[in-house]
């Protein structure tokens, strides 16, 4: 998988790929593009949301049955591209704040400021408005500078990270592999102290060094992520959680083998986990919503993890 500036990259290429080839195969395209099938159907399910208007009408009806794809109005978008004042602005009030991303290379800066610069000679004083208008984000932004260089200068990398698992700060000495992205940006690295492969949620970093040793992760097949970051295996303990309907959510974001229905609208979710005890902090956000039934064991865990949480709040 890749971060989302690749993401954004691949696509726009992309656009001009399926215009010349109609009808292309799903695998020739994912295989030109050096991806999954999974994560090229992930982009045509974006693709019909980018036009050359953002009032609709003008995008791109592209879709797929699974084996081919089709794009149908090749040529009405095809025409030379006219903004409004109000498309103008939206338009350069986006490209300055993601010029503006401290983890964005440098090339792609350079690319968006040029391209800013264009914009605003070519929109005139409908421009003006953008200028008045500022975003930021509240992002990872320096953890994923930091990354990107240690990849680029292939250099190990410090980090001392909260775990869920460990229910702690902990600190790390990682060898990078590479970025990827499914909800939250995520470092997967060899992680020294553990002697393994693992995934670090950027948001999760509190405090990040750039090493002057090299890097020098074991040699590894890269790992399928076309069935998403988390694959429980089939030899995974078991844990059973009951959730009422405010904790319905649970199931769209952990893999599950099955979710039973409830009489009370709520769910019996079974789930396979590495690491039950990894699961107590989801205990603690359902609070009222859900509850951990089985092991034993992890479901006294939890009520332990919450009445101590309480006593910290003298409650």
């Amino acid at each position: 998988m890749s971060n989302a500036i690749d993401q954004t990259r691949r696509m726009l290429s992309l656009v001009t790929y399926l215009r010349e080839r109609p009808g292309a195969e799903v695998a020739e395209v994912a295989r030109a593009f050096g991806i999954s099938e999974r994560e090229l159907i992930d982009d045509l399910n974006v693709l019909p949301m980018c036009g050359t208007s953002f009032r609709g009408g003008d995008l791109l009806d592209i879709d797929t049955d699974g084996e081919r794809i089709w794009w149908h109005n090749v040529d009405d978008v095809a025409q030379p591209l006219r903004l409004a004042a109000d498309e103008a602005t939206a338009l350069l009030v986006a490209a300055r704040a993601v010029a503006g991303l401290p983890g964005l290379r440098e090339r792609d800066r350079q690319a968006l400021t040029r391209a800013v610069t264009k914009i605003e000679n070519a929109a005139g004083e409908s421009a003006d408005a953008s200028a008045r208008v500022g975003v930021t984000f509240e992002a990872e932004g320096q953890v994923f500078a930091d990354i990107d260089r240690a990849l680029s200068e292939g250099r190990l990398i410090w980090l001392r990270y909260y775990s869920h698992g460990r229910g702690g700060m902990t600190e790390r000495e990682v060898d990078p592999i590479r970025l990827v992205t499914e909800g939250h940006t995520y470092l997967e690295g060899w992680c020294r102290v553990s002697e393994d492969r693992r995934l670090f949620r950027l948001d999760r970093v509190a405090e990040i060094k750039v090493l002057d040793e090299p890097a020098d992760p074991p040699r590894l097949e890269p790992r399928d992520l076309s069935a998403g970051l988390v694959n429980p295996a089939a030899d995974d303990p078991e844990v059973v959680v009951e959730v009422g309907p405010g904790g319905r959510w649970v199931a769209e974001y952990y893999p599950h083998d099955r979710a039973e229905e409830l009489p009370d609208g709520g769910l019996r979710i079974t789930l396979r986990s590495a690491d039950p005890a990894g699961l107590r902090p989801l205990a603690l956000r359902l609070g009222r919503d859900g509850r951990i039934v089985a092991p034993a064991e992890l479901a006294e865990q939890a009520r332990s993890a919450a009445q101590a949480a309480l006593a910290g709040y003298g409650l």
